[in-house]
């Protein structure tokens, strides 16, 4: 049984009103945020990486598919992982989707990975995904974007993600959350080789031949980019984490592993 406050429609009203005001003030917010974000200084990359991807090997420049803006979706699915991040894939599930509206804004969506490219195949064809993902599996574009880590980094307690430096220090004497363990299993490896790969987004430019970094986000920056997320939010209960987690483990799963009803 609910214990939910419950009220009349005018009661509804009046107070929807209210909310109202600070939904339009964070929209405000928000197209204001997306200026700035456009305004900041375009950097330079001048680094050669080479990609595998569907195409055959490729440069950075190639994963634009011919149009001047890029944005990379920094999927966490590292070498040694049996398979991609679900966390990642509830993400990743609307690519398919409005990749076709972007491209027609002269922007091509792209993941990049460090798992090597059958890996990744595979697990593509496992989710019928079709969007562009690329294996960066061999070079230093995970690690130069703030998305991957080394061992070393990992136990020095180094690692720069998010724009902080540091953390705490990690080995196998660690004791790691539960939910990072269960997210770790759920790629078949353990939470030290899980978590040494972060969740990113990365956005490029091309232009004049010439390819620009402008933008990078982390972490909880990417939740405007999880649509579930967004749904659930406008949902009666929300996003309704600790219940779930508490009889079910987890609050979300790949979407081939949900129990059918």
């Amino acid at each position: 049984m609910s214990t939910h406050t419950t009220g009349t429609r005018e009661e509804w009203l009046a107070a929807r009103l209210e909310l109202l005001k600070s939904e339009k003030e964070l929209t405000r917010r928000s197209d204001e945020l997306a200026r700035r974000r456009q305004e900041l200084p375009w950097v330079r990359v001048d680094k050669e990486y080479r990609f595998d991807t569907d195409e055959g090997n490729a440069t950075l420049a190639d994963l634009f598919r011919g149009r001047s803006q890029l944005l990379v979706y920094h999927y966490m699915f590292g070498p040694d992982y049996a398979a991609g991040c679900a966390t990642c894939s509830t993400i990743a599930d609307g690519f398919n989707g409005f990749g076709i509206h972007l491209a027609n804004h002269d922007v091509t969506l792209s993941a990049v990975s460090r798992a090597p490219f059958e890996k990744i195949q595979a697990y593509k064809r496992r989710m019928g995904w079709t969007i562009p993902w690329a294996s960066s599996f061999g070079n230093e574009f995970n690690f130069d974007f703030n998305v991957s880590f080394s061992e070393q980094e990992q136990r020095e307690g180094s690692i720069e993600y998010n724009y902080a430096r540091g953390g705490h220090a990690m080995d196998e004497t660690t004791q790691l959350p539960d939910i990072v363990i269960q997210n770790a299993a759920m790629c078949g490896t353990d939470g030290l080789t899980y978590t040494r790969d972060r969740p990113g987004m990365s956005a490029f430019a091309l232009e004049d031949g010439v390819i620009y970094h402008t933008y990078s986000t982390y972490a909880r920056g990417l939740d405007g980019l999880w649509g579930m997320y967004q749904w659930l939010d406008r949902a009666p209960k929300g996003r309704n984490e600790a219940e779930l987690y508490e009889t079910d483990g987890m609050w979300w799963r790949r979407h081939d592993e949900y129990t059918k009803s």
